[in-house]
């Protein structure tokens, strides 16, 4: 039986085979002719690519980032030229004229890696991983010879970048580069086009509007209409342009204003009132450090950036302290449009902290990623101790905005000086290495000290565990964990209604753009936010050459810092002081020597209300809380 069907299996090849063999005159002709297609368009597809090759190399405008850099000869020795990165290629030249070509190196061949360095600066390595050359023949006007320079190397070339920053920029526009040259892949139909195909168009849209914060992703769908505007966007900007400078589709704002996204760090104030109470500067320390980290947990969904406020507008809330029986008042102004600088002051004299400062936001677009700095420091003055602690904050990376899952990390190093104690914290928001794993997204790590002896390490991931280690004892404990448990204990905001704010308060003077946009209705959005930017363009016509002066700020012109008008950072007297309240933008402090009788105060209002609905609030009178 088996051989049986072995001879049937057999007599079936050869009859399929001698079937082959013998096709008609007909099915060879149409063969003949498919094979003339594939030709043609083969050709015509070579012809394209080539064109879409030196269209990019004649385009002066076709720049993806242009700067010096140091490259590694064959000698081991440095040489600074000048390098132009265009989609697919990268241009070297003695100058930054285009008169002495060095070489061209085509990065379609080529793969990208962080190099480490123990000099000053960022070292990066383009390579052939089967070790072929990386260079064209000729150069863009033809050139056969480049100018004369030492030996390089030809499959692969290692550069220098002056800082760590640079270095990542040209990270990020090299892989946005190497990304383009795939370009030259797609269909002859694509081609003949001139536009990227739709799919192409959505899968960079949709990457774009991805969002993983950590290791949780956050995808958010756009309509087809959205993902036009967004990629018209993207294909208008460049390396190294300020993002302030840009009017943003309104799909991709977050629904309300920057002042309002500052007080997110003051959800968890209650732990500067646990930090007044503690006896050590080494301890109080630890608890101001706990209420930083505190403040970066809370995460956008998606890529949203809140609206620049608009010069003159206002913000205020405050957050109740159950366990004190206190209030936490915040207070922010718009101080300054070009640069846009934003002022803000926290105040709770009962529990005996204050904290002041003003943020300059800058953002950078470098190709594939973007970075928001946030330029400037926050003086937090404890009360009853004549402490003042000096705060700086990390940059926001936001890397992935043209290809790749779009992740936002933070990075950079800050620090925490109280110069009266001497107690200083250092700690350092790591972006995730070139190669490294998901273990490495989001880490943190620093040392507390006093004078020169170091105290206590800290290390962990600043969106999840943090653990400090004394450097004595070597004892760890959690110095940070944002679990359920913590994110239950947020502090209440109060906000005063939009019907009861003034007409430059931050969601009154944006209502209709957030109406528009919780609607969904982006083109009412649009027109909204124009009338916004419209009047002040029309205002600032009007006002011409007179300085603008903010209302609740001054500007110390010694120390370039804006200052609060009406601070109060008097200790907390309970013998005189009855209650703080804010009205107009003005935090007061009602004592027993002026005091006129009202119904009810503060705290026996905040015992009622306790008893009633078990949740805090403040009584609203016409200006203000109290």
């Amino acid at each position: 039986m088996f051989f049986f069907f072995f001879l049937l299996q057999s007599e079936s090849r050869m009859f399929i085979g001698l079937e082959k063999e013998s096709s008609s005159p007909t099915e060879k002709l149409a063969r003949k002719e498919s094979l003339k297609v594939q030709k043609k368009n083969y050709r015509q597809e070579k012809k394209r690519v080539a064109k879409e090759l030196f269209s990019a190399l004649k385009d002066p405008s076709v720049v993806i980032m242009s700067n010096w850099l140091k490259i590694r000869g064959t000698l081991k020795s440095w040489t600074k030229l000048w390098c132009i990165l265009k989609p697919g290629i990268l241009l070297i030249y003695k100058t930054p004229g285009s008169d002495h070509w060095v070489g061209t190196i085509l990065l379609n061949a080529c793969k990208l890696i962080e190099r480490p360095s123990k000099k000053d600066g960022f070292c990066f390595k383009l390579y052939h991983p089967l070790d072929k050359s990386i260079w064209a023949m000729k150069g863009p006007k033809g050139e056969s010879v480049g100018s004369i320079t030492q030996p390089l190397p030809s499959n692969y070339l290692i550069f220098r970048a002056a800082s760590e920053s640079d270095g990542r920029c040209w990270m990020d526009a090299l892989e946005l580069a190497l990304s383009c040259s795939s370009l030259s892949k797609m269909t002859a139909k694509s081609g003949r086009d001139g536009d990227l195909s739709s799919s192409s168009e959505s899968s960079h849209i949709l990457q774009l509007l991805q969002s993983s914060v950590g290791e949780a992703s956050q995808v958010e769908t756009v309509s087809e209409e959205n993902k036009g505007l967004i990629w018209t966007l993207l294909k208008q900007l460049r390396p190294g342009m300020d993002l302030s400078k840009v009017v943003l589709p309104t799909f991709i704002l977050e629904p309300r204003s920057f002042l309002d996204k500052l007080s997110d760090y003051y959800y968890h104030a209650d732990l500067l009132s646990q930090a007044v109470m503690e006896e050590s500067p080494y301890c109080r320390m630890k608890q101001v450090l706990r209420w930083y980290l505190s403040g970066f947990y809370k995460k956008p969904k998606g890529l949203k950036k809140p609206y620049n406020p608009i010069l003159g507008e206002m913000f205020r809330c405050c957050w109740l302290h159950p366990q004190t029986d206190s209030c936490t008042f915040y207070i922010a102004e718009q101080v300054s449009h070009h640069p846009p600088v934003s002022a803000f002051y926290i105040s709770n004299r009962k529990d005996g902290f204050c904290i002041s400062g003003s943020i300059l936001a800058k953002s950078k677009f470098y190709g594939n990623s973007l970075s928001a700095i946030l330029d400037g420091k926050a003086r937090l003055l404890f009360l009853t101790r004549d402490e003042e602690y000096i705060i700086t904050m990390p940059y926001a990376h936001c890397k992935g905005i043209l290809y790749g899952t779009m992740t936002l990390e933070l990075g950079g190093k800050i620090t925490i000086e109280c110069e009266k104690t001497q107690c200083y914290t250092e700690l350092e928001f790591k972006l995730k290495p070139f190669l490294g794993s998901s273990c490495n997204v989001n880490q943190i790590s620093g040392k507390i000290r006093i004078g020169e002896d170091v105290l206590a390490t800290v290390d962990g991931h600043w969106d999840s565990k943090v653990h400090l280690t004394e450097k004595r004892t070597g004892q760890q404990e959690v110095l940070w964990n944002p679990g359920p448990d913590i994110r239950r204990q947020r502090l209440k905001r109060q906000v005063v209604q939009v019907d009861q704010q003034e007409v430059f308060e931050s969601e009154r003077l944006w209502q209709h753009v957030t109406r528009a946009i919780m609607d969904k209705d982006q083109m009412r959005a649009t027109q909204e936010k124009f009338v916004l930017e419209e009047a002040q363009r029309q205002e600032a016509r009007e006002r011409a050459e007179r300085p603008w002066n903010p209302r609740l700020f001054t500007f110390n012109s010694d120390t370039y810092e804006w200052h609060y008008r009406y601070p109060d950072t008097k200790p907390w007297d309970p013998e005189r002081c009855l209650l703080q309240f804010e009205k107009d933008g003005i935090i007061q402090t009602e004592e027993k020597s002026q005091h006129q009788r009202r119904s009810f105060s503060y705290s026996q209002n905040w015992a009622a209300q306790q008893k009633v609905s078990h949740a805090g609030f403040l009584v609203f009178c016409k200006g203000g809380f109290m």
